[in-house]
């Protein structure tokens, strides 16, 4: 082989897939290449004549579009643009060059017809990187192992609906139940669910508080029924009841017509799950000892959670809703010492906590918005409620937060037009640290108190930023601090810092960009949604997102947090502080190709973003 075709021939050997070719075929590969230079601004075309061509990047760089500008992909060195070799090539697909760029160029049925004994890069070739991902995350989702994910509730509701009238008497009542051998009673009122009674309610409202048996039971019923849809897996009843702290929900069918009740029992039944059970042992508890031994459970919880086939927002939603019990527990213990608080407050939840995709254990961020109405010797009572609930989450494994973010801190500890100022100063007027507390600051929940301290701030909120484009430029540059670890030939940038040498940070490098951008997209569009997931989905669409992005984002979320969750299930399960940093030879080749994708994905949508928002100006 010439020197020339040699030296191409080791450059193409270098890029996965092609790396794994046999000798032969990466020399007929080589001898079947031709090579393009395409000018900044110029066409990059797919098919000289009516040849469809695959082109590997030796220097330069690419933008694919679809439609008018819309950018769904960047290339460089080292890169391959398989788009036109794609089944399913948009008819509006365009690519250019953005640099002087130098090409490698094959006809995509040559090429195919030269690997065709190598199934991964036949597949390589002829998807993108999306649909690789989006492919990616399917096959996760159909490798689940879980019954509760694949079971549904309407699937367990076959023994016949037990019903009373809402005169019948709590005896009446209770001797149905015993004769049917059922939990619970849906109660009718005209043919219509009006409520529900259960034998703890007997208990707790009759027996222990020596309610007269004949009373008639509408008197101690549940009014507000929390239900489910029969479509509904129980892996969703298990989230529902372990946020609500109930026990029993009644099941609708698609006609609205109500089938049956599901209980914590039938669950178990299918597969052994605690999250439930936990949250009632943290309702009762009696002291903070008590909450720390619960607490010690969350890391076996997020063990069989993984390994149930749960992801980051079955798992997030699990999890948070146990924090937040913990929380309200210690809320409630110190209002118990404290005594009444002397006006009305809410008590926020930051970052992942508000998000919902907390894992187990991570630190806190929180703080209280106070009424108004707050007199100047107050702040001494939620000063001694803010130590009391931050000593006691730090106990319970939710360490202080390095920043100081807490309610403990007076600055997070503060009047709704207090609070209101912040966030008006912070969108007015952008600089490096309103920047870094916008980034938790713009994602806030309410765990316990009064909602609308909450919900007329976010609406004064929503209402200016999609007005700021100057506050928005800024919150995408602070976010393009964080970049996917991608370096040339699409190799892992890997973590040199002495700790966790040689390892990728999924967090800081896979999952904040992308929660970074949901965060940005909301803000632009002043959607209320405060999840990563439900922001993606809300803005795809609009001026800020396309649904194509939306879509990937999506799916590169998704694969970068279940590899992060079995990681973490991974030191559980050793007996290991869970962490985020993963050494690339724990996946497999495809799973490096594919995380390798989702970072191509991200590095993309942040291109973006940087072009809309002019970041280099500013």
């Amino acid at each position: 082989m010439e020197i020339e075709l040699q030296e191409i021939r080791d450059f193409i050997a270098a890029i996965p897939p092609l790396d794994r070719l046999p000798e032969n075929v990466l020399n007929a590969l080589t001898q079947a290449l031709s090579i393009q230079y395409v000018r900044r601004g110029g066409d990059v075309s797919g098919e000289p004549g009516s040849t469809s061509m695959l082109h590997i990047l030796r220097q330069g760089a690419i933008a694919m579009y679809s439609g008018e500008d819309n950018l769904i992909g960047m290339l460089g060195e080292g890169d391959i643009c398989t788009s036109f070799c794609a089944a399913d090539v948009m008819p509006d697909f365009y690519v250019k060059a953005t640099e002087d760029t130098l090409l490698y160029s094959i006809p995509c049925d040559e090429l195919s017809r030269l690997v065709d004994q190598d199934e991964s890069v036949l597949h390589f070739i002829r998807h993108s990187a999306a649909q690789r991902l989006k492919q990616a995350v399917a096959r996760m989702q159909e490798q689940s192992s879980s019954n509760l994910l694949h079971t549904y509730a309407g699937e367990i509701c076959r023994a016949p609906l037990i019903t009373a009238d809402p005169d019948y008497s709590i005896r009446e009542c209770a001797m149905l139940m015993s004769e049917k051998g059922v939990s619970s009673l849906v109660i009718l009122e005209d043919h219509e669910p009006a409520g529900l009674i259960t034998d703890r309610d007997i208990r707790k409202r009759c027996v222990a508080h020596a309610l007269d048996v004949d009373t008639p039971v509408k008197q101690i019923m549940t009014r507000d029924i929390i239900s489910i849809s029969a479509s509904d897996s129980l892996f969703d009843a298990l989230l529902v009841m372990t946020r609500n702290q109930v026990h029993h929900l009644p099941v609708f069918g698609d006609e609205g017509d109500i089938t049956g009740v599901i209980t914590t029992t039938d669950i178990m039944r299918q597969e052994g799950v605690s999250a439930v059970h936990l949250t009632s042992t943290i309702r009762k508890a009696e002291s903070l000892e008590t909450l720390v031994e619960a607490s010690k459970m969350l890391p076996r919880i997020q063990l069989q959670l993984v390994n149930m086939g749960a992801d980051l927002h079955h798992l997030g939603y699990a999890i948070t809703a146990i924090s937040g019990a913990i929380t309200r527990r210690l809320i409630e213990m110190a209002e118990d010492k404290l005594g009444p608080p002397p006006v009305p407050y809410a008590w926020i939840a930051a970052g992942s906590q508000a998000r919902r995709e907390q894992t187990s254990h991570s630190d806190q961020d929180n703080g209280i918005i106070i009424s108004d109405k707050m007199q100047p010797g107050d702040d001494a009572w939620f000063e001694s409620l803010a130590r009391f609930v931050n000593d006691g989450l730090n106990a319970c494994g939710f360490i202080y937060c390095p920043g100081d973010v807490m309610a403990s801190n007076p600055k997070w500890r503060q009047t709704a037009s207090a609070w209101q100022a912040y966030f008006d100063k912070w969108i007015e007027e952008p600089e490096p640290m309103a920047l870094m507390l916008s980034s938790i600051f713009f994602d806030l929940r309410v765990i316990h108190g009064k909602e609308k301290l909450l919900r007329k701030i976010r609406r004064n909120i929503l209402k200016k930023t999609p007005k700021n484009q100057l506050f928005l430029a800024h919150m995408t540059r602070n976010a393009l601090t964080h970049r996917p670890p991608l370096g040339f030939f699409r190799d892992f940038v890997l973590v040199h810092d002495g700790q966790h040498d040689d390892t990728l940070d999924l967090k800081h490098s896979g999952l904040v960009p992308i929660i970074d951008m949901a965060r940005i997209y909301a803000l632009a569009e002043g959607l209320k949604e405060i999840s990563t997931e439900d922001r993606l989905r809300a803005a795809a669409g609009t001026a800020s997102l396309s649904k194509g992005g939306s879509a990937n984002l999506l799916d590169a979320f998704e694969f970068i947090s279940n590899l992060r969750l079995e990681h973490q299930a991974a030191q559980i399960q050793a007996g290991d502080d869970p962490d985020n940093f993963m050494s690339p030879r724990q996946l497999s080749k495809l799973e490096r190709e594919h995380l390798k994708d989702a970072f191509k994905v991200v590095q993309t949508m942040q291109a973006t973003l940087e072009m809309r928002y002019q970041t280099g100006r500013i």
